[in-house]
């Protein structure tokens, strides 16, 4: 397969606080530095030199499916958990998923980014409008801070032979970048915080709030101890 362009990726953060304090009767969260980030390059992890990344077309579909694998990455998700209610996932695990996430691709809409490391699909990041995850509407902790239109990056999922060796960052950077191209003004991201030391890499899909300092976000809100809001302000 021919390998992809890069996608343009952003620069280092520059912080500002925000001054704005949490409205009155709600539950309290903390204050919040946000970034503001432009179409130039970051520096680079290790690992993430040689990575290409391209959104996902109907033409790279047997790339997606290869890195998901048979198991649909985990447990017949297909990426679809924020897209459904818990009902539906339940209902849907495995081959309806995938012909969900199929008939998503084939729309012409771009549900994320694939990562790809010598020719080969090793990572992927799932981004979007945040209207079009439903659980992120419905969850308290994770719920709106403000009325502010944002993009959200909801699930990473890394192949095991390349894990801690900058694809999750990469590819986060590439996310924000093309949410730059298609309007986006601020991206934001749900990463997991653990409370001490590391935690299973099935249980890191939604990313870790390390990887999200590294690519230029910052923490704008905290409702759990282990689940920081984090955003970044894109400029054009």
């Amino acid at each position: 397969m021919r390998i992809p362009r890069p996608l343009k990726k952003p620069t280092t953060a520059v912080p500002e606080t925000n001054p704005a304090p949490p409205a009155k009767g709600k539950r309290k969260i903390r204050p919040a530095l946000h970034s503001t980030i432009g179409p130039r390059a970051a520096a680079k992890r290790p690992g993430e030199s040689d990575l290409r990344f391209a959104p996902l077309t109907p033409s790279r579909w047997p790339d997606f499916v290869e890195l998901f694998g048979p198991h649909g990455a985990t447990g017949g998700c297909w990426c679809m958990w924020w897209r459904q209610t818990a009902k539906e996932f339940n209902a849907r695990k495995g081959a309806p998923n995938k012909r969900a996430m199929k008939a998503l691709v084939d729309s012409g809409r771009i549900p994320g980014i694939l990562a790809y490391r010598d020719g080969r699909a090793v990572g992927w990041c799932s981004l979007a409008p945040r209207e079009e995850f439903p659980r992120l509407e419905r969850s308290r902790i994770l719920e709106r801070i403000d009325e502010t239109r944002v993009w959200s990056v909801v699930c990473f999922f890394i192949a095991r032979s390349e894990r801690r060796r900058g694809v999750a960052t990469g590819l986060l950077r590439a996310a924000v970048a093309h949410a730059r191209k298609k309007g986006a003004k601020v991206v934001e991201g749900y990463p997991v915080e653990p409370r001490t030391g590391e935690f299973p890499d099935a249980f890191a899909f939604h990313g870790t709030a390390s990887t999200f300092l590294a690519a230029g976000f910052r923490e704008a809100a905290r409702r759990s101890e282990t689940r920081p809001i984090m955003r970044v302000r894109v400029r054009p």
